[in-house]
């Protein structure tokens, strides 16, 4: 094959699984919602999903019984032929089986049903028709329709395990707003690591103030405010009218500009070459909240308000690293 021609499949691979991921997603209905119910009362009264499938879909069950922990929905991974052989004792009260299996017939799955109904624990499968025997055991089904598979041979698992690995994140999100979960419960899930150090940060723990944090009033110059943030290292300066309201806000990147038009610039007042209106963040938001600013506007700088819009600080994005927050 030429290297187009290669490109060209790989290509055509992807539109078949964005397409099939569409047509899952159109297919969701009232099944689903009925899904959604059972297991959000399951975990209301205590109980855990217990996600299980084989070969594939057992991986695949790993990765959404993780997702599903993450986010508040209490899981665990069940290897349907272990659980034969002992560990269906991790079944307990209030529990609910959460089955993957395209085709609905895998034996593995289909002969662990009737003992799992034995417990008393409602199952819910995961398949790519109705018309099959996994279907016809389960108290309830979440369809995973698509067109085709990626594979050539229509054998292989290709779009079918995108699909139910999309739909399980879709489940997992909706549980997340059907069981209120907020974002103080997800920091809590996860201490470590940047994730968890943005979510539980407050941007008073990581702005800058005092002389770290250049402040201005309108009327001052551009030469005042290099000297200010040269002696701060700072690469902004926040400009305040005389009750200390931010009014906006001169950056490295602005005198740059500014200089690359003329360099006769040193007594031009502030608030002739600041950034009126900049964007702004609360002392007591998330750092998360932090990141999503700086990326969504893609800027280096951002001064920090109170709920007075009165200025307490500053947020550099060179300092994000050294918090261990990005």
């Amino acid at each position: 094959m030429t290297n187009e021609a290669l490109l060209h499949r790989a290509q055509d691979v992807i539109k078949i699984e964005t397409e099939g991921l569409k047509i899952a997603g159109e297919a969701l209905g009232d099944d689903f919602i009925k899904s959604v119910r059972m297991i959000a009362s399951a975990l209301d009264a205590g109980g855990k999903i217990v996600v299980s499938g084989v070969g594939k879909n057992l991986h695949i069950a790993e990765k959404m019984s993780a997702t599903l922990a993450s986010t508040g929905s209490t899981s665990v991974v069940m290897n349907p032929i272990q659980a034969m052989h002992g560990d269906l004792g991790i079944l307990a009260d209030n529990d609910i089986l959460l089955a993957l299996s395209f085709s609905g017939e895998s034996d593995e799955l289909v002969k662990l049903i009737p003992a799992v109904k034995r417990l008393g624990v409602p199952v819910i499968s995961m398949v790519g028709n109705t018309d099959n025997t996994l279907a016809g055991m389960s108290d309830a089904l979440i369809p995973v329709i698509i067109n085709k598979e990626a594979c050539p041979f229509g054998m292989a698992p290709t779009t079918s395990t995108t699909a139910t690995m999309a739909v399980g994140d879709a489940l997992a999100m909706v549980l997340i707003d059907a069981r209120h979960f907020v974002k103080e419960n997800y920091a809590k899930l996860h201490p470590a690591g940047a994730i968890g150090r943005a979510l539980v940060l407050r941007v008073y723990d990581i702005m800058r103030t005092g002389e770290k944090s250049v402040v201005l009033q309108l009327g001052a110059t551009v030469q005042d405010a290099i000297m200010a943030m040269s002696s701060a290292k700072s690469g902004a300066a926040l400009i305040s009218d005389e009750k200390g309201m931010l009014c906006g806000i001169f950056t490295d990147g602005d005198l740059r500009r500014h200089l690359s038009e003329s360099t006769d610039i040193l007594k031009t007042v502030i608030e002739s070459v600041m950034t009126t209106d900049p964007k702004s963040v609360k002392e007591d938001a998330y750092a998360i909240d932090v990141l999503r600013i700086f990326e969504q506007y893609r800027i280096d700088d951002l001064p920090v308000v109170n709920a007075a819009n009165e200025i307490v600080g500053y947020v550099d994005i060179q300092d994000l690293p050294k918090m261990k927050v990005m």
